[in-house]
């Protein structure tokens, strides 16, 4: 729950929220040219500059010519010729972010990491700065200063806002969502920035006539409940600018992972063996972006008749490796080919980070009112 101020009476209602969502700007690329001068104003990519090489991440001069984090590191070649690409460095990545986390913390002990690069932080009870804007811009000045890095921010009353706003100025820029403002944000929003709805919920809620945040509050909840099933509560209070979720420092991943499916059928098993090198590559990208090691391996496999297995290992500690993961996989994958039927799917999941699962995210709740951010 949110503290209570000391000065508030035992039966006082919670103060209103101060959320702060704090993103490093292009943060593995941007150490890389901080530590390179040759590197600063040009394209760089940070991952493996191989035929499966993928991009964990590009600068804003690599951004211009299209190129993205996880895209393959051939196509981001062809979109920008003059890319360079650098290793990644995540023992490096990890010492900065906890230098920024230590700034974070010495604001508030709430402070929810989602990866090395970005977390929430809510300031609800902090006195020594007026508005959670001040403090959101005293923190992007202290982490440049110590860094050499830029920072944006996004300041409102919730999560769901804050990460938004947070996106809305980049590089190196802040916005603040008030109460007041949050209906109006919200319904001007474009679908595909909800956090949640990805390229395929965006282009069904395209063909169902959804294109902004006001075309999806004006639907009912029974009508977001039979196209979107269990999505349809998180659409409807977030089409109205409503999460009541904690900023939890203590935050625990579920699991984390990656699947492909095939245009063609696989039966070849050094195939197959290919494509899950792949997978692991995006996986351990992942793992190591959000700092979080788990100590099950799962394999997911979809026959070509939809028949969908899935096998499970859990080790004594937690993976090591992308080729610990990957060597897992393919031991589980060989429980369950060869078949005669074809693969049409594969997948690779790593579980197992703690004991406590998250709360289900956004639970229904009044929205927050009246704070001065």
């Amino acid at each position: 729950m949110t503290e209570t101020p000391p000065d508030a009476a035992p039966d006082d209602p919670p103060p209103p929220r101060k959320i702060i969502h704090i993103d490093m700007d292009a943060f593995y690329a941007s150490v890389e040219q901080r530590d390179n001068p040759e590197l600063r104003g040009k394209p760089v990519a940070v991952g493996g500059s191989s035929g499966r090489g993928v991009v964990a991440a590009a600068s804003y001069e690599a951004r211009e010519y299209g190129v993205r984090s996880a895209m393959p590191s051939v196509t981001a070649k062809r979109r920008c010729p003059d890319l360079i690409f650098v290793r990644a460095r995540f023992d490096i990545y990890r010492a900065v972010s906890n230098q920024i986390r230590g700034i974070f913390r010495s604001y508030t002990d709430l402070v929810e990491p989602l990866s090395l690069d970005e977390a929430y932080l809510d300031v609800t009870v902090y006195r020594k700065l007026p508005t959670a804007t001040a403090i959101a811009e005293e923190i992007r000045a202290r982490v440049k200063e110590a860094t050499g890095l830029t920072c944006s921010a996004g300041v409102s009353y919730n999560k769901f806002l804050a990460k938004i706003a947070s996106d809305q100025n980049k590089p190196d820029g802040i916005c603040v969502v008030t109460p007041k403002q949050g209906p109006a944000f919200v319904a001007r929003l474009p679908v595909r920035r909800f956090h949640g709805v990805g390229p395929k919920t965006a282009e069904k809620m395209q063909r169902l006539g959804i294109e902004t945040g006001a075309d999806l509050r004006a639907l009912s909840r029974e009508f977001l409940a039979a196209h979107f099933g269990k999505s349809a509560g998180y659409y409807y209070r977030a089409a109205r600018g409503i999460d009541d979720r904690e900023v939890r420092p203590n935050r625990i991943r579920k699991s984390l992972g990656a699947e492909r499916t095939y245009g063609e059928d696989l039966h070849d098993r050094d195939a197959m063996v290919a494509k899950l090198e792949e997978i692991a590559d995006t996986v351990w990208e992942r793992a190591e972006k959000s700092d979080s090691f788990g100590r099950t391996v799962t394999l997911k496999l979809r026959y070509s008749d939809f028949e969908t297995p899935t096998r499970a290992r859990s080790l004594a500690a937690p993976v090591a490796s992308r080729d610990a993961l990957l060597a897992t996989g393919i031991d589980l994958l060989d429980t369950l080919i060869p078949d005669p039927r074809g693969v049409r799917l594969l997948g690779l999941t790593m579980s197992g980070f703690g004991a406590k699962e998250e709360e289900t995210a956004m639970e229904t709740g009044p929205a927050q009112l009246g704070l001065e951010l």
